[in-house]
């Protein structure tokens, strides 16, 4: 395989780095006189990873969760569909659902456990609202977005719609139908872009059909994580 068509990150790692100490800190501190932690000491974080609808944040969220033990999963998508009848409120709901998601991110963080979060966006406000509760907590943010041709990534999203099995995945499907269907993709791809261009500082990860090892390894910065 050659290396253009492997999975590149802008920066070296997703490693552990030192933040203002905060509650979460001080919590992750007391845990040395106690039983051993499965992530080793450190300071908890939020990982953030943006990415347009099929290029596999999902996929590298749930990867990520199940390589740190007891890191939380959040999918707000996930929370919206807890709310009965959101699709006839979708906005109102997005934003109960982000509102609920922030509340949860405080209370894993504070456990001085990870979050991470895979998320479409194309506004700015929850990124902000994520990176000031890490801040009020002492943890670390890290934002990552995930970047894919767009029409490679609408196939993905559309054989993915096609079948599917799990219940945020209908409810994408069913959300892109009531926002014009297929030919709301285009604009739903643009719209990461324009949050990512006021975020300079975000790490990018290429991503392809496929290749998700390639891509978890862009996300982790190699096999080895220092807080094991």
């Amino acid at each position: 395989m050659s290396a253009a068509r492997r999975a590149v990150a802008q920066e070296p790692s997703l490693r552990r780095t030192s933040a203002r100490p905060g509650r979460a800190t001080q919590r992750s501190r007391s845990r040395q006189a106690g039983a051993p932690s499965p992530y080793g000491l450190g300071v908890p974080r939020v990982v953030l990873i943006l990415g347009a609808p099929g290029s596999g944040k999902s996929t590298l969220g749930g990867r990520y969760a199940s390589e740190h033990p007891l890191t939380l999963a959040l999918d707000v998508d996930v929370v919206r569909s807890m709310l009965g009848g959101w699709l006839d409120q979708p906005t109102e709901a997005g934003l109960l659902a982000r509102r609920l998601a922030l509340a949860m991110a405080r209370v894993q963080l504070l456990a001085a456990r990870d979050v991470v979060v895979p998320q479409f966006l194309g506004r700015l406000d929850f990124v902000l609202e994520l990176e000031q509760l890490c801040a009020d907590v002492g943890a670390q943010f890290v934002e990552v977005a995930l970047l894919s041709d767009a029409q490679d990534a609408a196939r993905r999203f559309l054989r993915r719609s096609a079948a599917a099995q799990s219940s945020g995945h209908r409810d994408a499907a069913a959300l892109l139908e009531r926002l014009g269907g297929v030919d709301a993709l285009p604009h739903m791809y643009a719209r990461p872009l324009d949050v990512l261009a006021k975020r300079p500082a975000t790490r990018t990860i290429v991503t392809f059909e496929g290749e998700i090892e390639q891509a978890y390894g862009a996300l982790e910065g190699g096999p080895q994580d220092d807080r094991r």
